[in-house]
This record gives structure tokens, C-alpha cells and sequence, in this order.
């Protein structure tokens, strides 16, 4: 455990000392209001969801959300830079450097605890820009001493042609080519400005199999969902059709009859009378929970979400601001909270399950008050110390980003189990309490879902 200590004390303290000014400050997507809209209404997917219902019938909202955020030729995350400013949300990589570093120490504590395995994949889901990237990437070049030989490479999983682009211009400069081969794993692939190898790959099944620490931060809010209402017949589902009295507008209705869908997805004994489901979520953690049986490894999640308690929460955002979900299809980013309790109950007892915890919570045990004075201290430019203490208020405000946001971690049972005791005679100052009496041996503590004193 002093092992832990010592690294995470390390990594706050010497991770880049100097602080950057990289970041303009905007608030978050749930709070901000000032920012003009700047997309003209796009005609094309409207008439082509316009075309689907008129063929088929009324779709349901996990196809809405599908067709309007990743078709392969309209969809808003195919063809638009939505982050930043100038756009239409902001992560918290953007707001604070701090967090992204604070998530780097964790992979590596997290590498640590498994023993330090030799092959150390990275792997990131939806990177944005590559800010988060980036940040873990610098805490890995300070920390290559204590990755020692591992063989690290990293890995992003990027539906976007256009962010990836962005992502590959910030960690690789030039060092990168796209594959034109649809049969190749990686489309694209280079170096990164730390000289590690790095590939983007268009879902998880194309990534390599190898101990990996999965990485996914407001990845699962933008998978579709399916929405359902409790009615006196029973489970409903809640679909997207075109409003009869106006063809140039969408509405949603309500299925008289139940669907596939609503016979399937719901859990027996649901209390709540509205309920979203996000199927591909399940999906994603059964395959992640696989992979880290089988290889090892862990995954952190970290999103807008809840446990088990959220109802209506499907909504839109557009140049910062809340927008209809079905107006202007295309033009606006689409979300809904996380259930967690969901994602628990999918892992089932392949893996163990840690959170989900307020972001506030999640950010303190790891560190971040430390770490803040740390750049505090070696900052001189107004503006710049400024800007930091802004980020970290907007990050750990239960008002703001620190409760609303969750972290959720799938962890292999093997880590969790205690370490092998030792040759006689052999007692390390982690087997030895006060006073030198010897200890119970006991698994290391997880990072982030444990307070880590110094």
C-alpha cells in the first residue's frame, strides 16, 4: 500500500510542474447560455428520418439517436467538431488539465496493482479532441521510470472521421496515415509525440487483445437509448414519428401495443413509471467485463448519470444551451444520464464493481486539492492561476460538475484478492505495522474509490 502512497504522492507533486493556458474558459454543457447558435438547420437528415418513418412507421428513440449521431454519411459526430468554445459542449479535459492528469496516475496505479504487466495497452472510447488523451500521455512520459520495460501502446476507439483527424493533428503532429483497407482493424495509425505507438480503430471488437486499461469519459451518454412509459396496460414504448398536424416537425408517440423492445428491456419489479434503456451500453460492458476477465485489466467510466433513480432524462445541447431533441435533427448533440445500477447488473459477477461516486468524491481521494496547490505554487501569470482555480470549482462543485458527474471502474477479481505472502524472513515494511508488527496481507486499495492519506 505505501507503494501506492508513494506514487501517488509523486505523480501530484512532479507530474508537469508548470501550468498551462491551453483552455478558454466555457461552462459545462448542463450550465451554460451564452453562447449564439451557429448551425443552420440541417434539411438532409431531417428528410432522411422523414423517408425511414414513412416507410416503416415510427422509430424508436435508440434509432433516432442512432441515425442522427453516427450515420456513416449525416450524423452529428461523423461531421462535426461539436467540443470547445465554439461549439456545442465542453469536457472536463478542456476545463482542467488536472483531470486528465489525475486519470493518467490511475492508470498507472491501476498497471501497479496488477503486477506490472509487460504489454500495457491504453485504450480510450470517444477521444474528443485527444485533450484527455494528451494529459495521460504527458503523466505516462514523467512516469516512464516507474513504467520501466512495459511495452505501452495506445489505443482510440473513434467513430468520427473528422475527430480523429483532430485527435491524431494534437498527439501526433504529422506521424500518422490512414489505412484505406475497410478489412484492416485500425484505419489509422502513427506515433505519438512521446514516441509511443497509436492506433484508432472503429469499435472495440477491431482493438487487440492484451492487458488494457479502458478509459471511457462521456462515452455512454451518447449511446442510443430506448424510452418506455408505464401505463394501466402495462410496459409502453415511446417512439419518434412525424407530427400529422405539421410535416415539417417530429413528435413523439406512444405505442399502443408493446414491442419487442418493451418486453425484453425491462427489469421485473421496476418501480419507476419511465425508464430508459441503452442496450449497446450492455453490450459494451459485457464485451469489456470479457476482456478483463480473460486478460486482465481494468476500465473507468466517468459520465452524467445516475443509480438505478433517473427517469426522463433524454436531452439536447447546441451551441452550449438546451435544445429540443427532435428539432433540427443532426445540428445538436444528444445525451441521457447513465443508469449505473443497469450497467452493474449487466456485468453481473464476471468482474467487481466499484461506484458509481460523485465526481467531487472520485477527484479528492485522488488527489486533486494537493495537486491544485502544486500549480498554484508554480504559477506566476495571473490570469492562468485564475483560470485553474475556476476549473477545479467547476470540476468538484456539487452545483456544478461534482456530483452530477459519476465514476463507475470494472475491476478483475484477481486484483482485488490479497498479495502472496512472502518468504520467511523476507518481510517488507508493507507486511510491517507500527512498531514493526507484522500485518495481515490485504489487496491494495483502488484508486479514486478509496482515500488515500499521505
Amino acid at each position: 500500500m505505501r507503494a501506492l502512497y508513494v506514487l501517488k504522492r509523486a505523480c501530484i507533486q512532479q507530474i508537469a510542474f508548470t501550468c498551462t493556458a491551453r483552455w478558454r474558459w466555457t461552462q459545462s454543457r448542463s450550465f451554460s447560455n451564452t453562447i449564439p447558435e451557429k448551425h443552420a438547420p440541417n434539411n438532409t437528415m431531417f428528410k432522411h428520418l422523414t423517408s425511414k418513418i414513412k416507410a416503416t412507421g415510427p422509430i424508436s428513440v435508440a434509432e433516432y439517436m442512432r441515425e442522427v449521431l453516427t450515420n456513416p454519411v449525416l450524423g452529428y459526430y461523423v461531421k462535426n467538431d461539436m467540443l470547445g468554445a465554439d461549439g456545442d459542449f465542453i469536457t472536463s479535459p478542456e476545463i482542467s488539465q488536472i483531470f486528465g492528469e489525475l486519470l493518467g496516475i490511475w492508470c498507472v496505479s491501476e498497471w501497479m496493482a496488477a503486477g506490472k504487466p509487460k504489454e500495457f495497452q491504453f485504450v480510450e472510447f470517444g477521444p474528443g479532441r485527444g485533450s484527455l488523451a494528451s494529459d495521460i500521455l504527458r503523466v505516462f512520459s514523467q512516469l516512464r521510470v516507474v513504467l520501466g520495460g512495459a511495452t505501452v501502446s495506445i489505443h482510440l476507439v473513434e467513430v468520427s472521421p473528422r475527430l480523429s483527424e483532430l485527435q491524431a493533428r494534437s498527439l501526433t503532429g504529422d506521424r500518422n496515415q490512414v489505412f484505406a483497407s475497410e478489412n484492416a482493424p485500425a484505419y489509422r495509425q502513427g506515433t505519438t509525440s512521446t514516441g509511443l505507438p497509436i492506433s484508432w480503430y472503429r469499435s472495440l471488437d477491431d482493438v487487440p487483445k492484451g492487458f488494457s486499461i479502458y478509459l471511457a469519459h462521456e462515452f455512454f451518454d451518447a449511446l442510443p437509448i430506448h424510452k418506455f412509459q408505464k401505463t394501466e396496460r402495462g410496459w409502453r414504448e415511446m417512439m419518434v414519428d412525424i407530427d400529422p398536424e405539421d410535416a415539417a416537425r417530429l413528435r413523439f408517440v406512444l405505442v399502443p401495443a408493446p414491442t419487442l423492445a418493451s418486453t425484453t428491456l425491462i427489469q421485473a419489479g421496476e418501480s419507476r413509471d419511465h425508464v430508459e434503456v441503452c442496450p449497446e451500453g450492455a453490450v459494451v460492458i459485457q464485451k469489456l467485463s470479457t476482456r478483463i476477465v480473460e486478460d486482465g485489466g481494468a476500465a473507468l467510466m466517468a459520465d452524467y448519470g445516475h443509480d438505478g433513480t433517473g427517469t426522463d432524462t433524454f436531452r439536447g445541447f447546441r451551441g452550449h444551451k438546451p435544445h429540443d431533441v427532435l428539432s433540427a435533427p443532426g445540428t445538436a448533440d444528444l445525451t441521457a444520464d447513465v443508469d449505473f445500477g443497469y450497467l452493474r447488473r449487466t456485468a453481473g459477477d464476471q468482474v467487481a464493481c466499484f461506484g458509481p461516486i460523485a465526481q467531487r468524491t472520485f477527484l479528492q481521494n485522488m488527489g486533486i486539492d494537493t495537486r491544485l496547490q502544486v500549480l498554484l505554487r508554480n504559477c506566476r501569470d495571473a490570469s492562468t492561476r485564475a483560470q485553474l482555480i475556476r476549473g477545479f470549482d467547476m470540476l468538484t462543485n456539487p452545483a456544478k460538475m461534482g456530483d452530477r458527474f459519476k465514476f463507475f471502474a470494472l475491476l478483475n477479481h484477481n486484483r482485488l484478492a490479497p498479495p502472496p505472502p512472502l518468504e520467511k524472513g523476507k518481510l517488507t515494511p508493507l507486511h510491517l505495522g507500527e512498531k514493526g508488527k507484522k500485518m495481515a496481507l490485504a489487496p491494495l486499495p483502488v484508486a479514486g474509490f478509496s482515500e488515500l492519506k499521505f
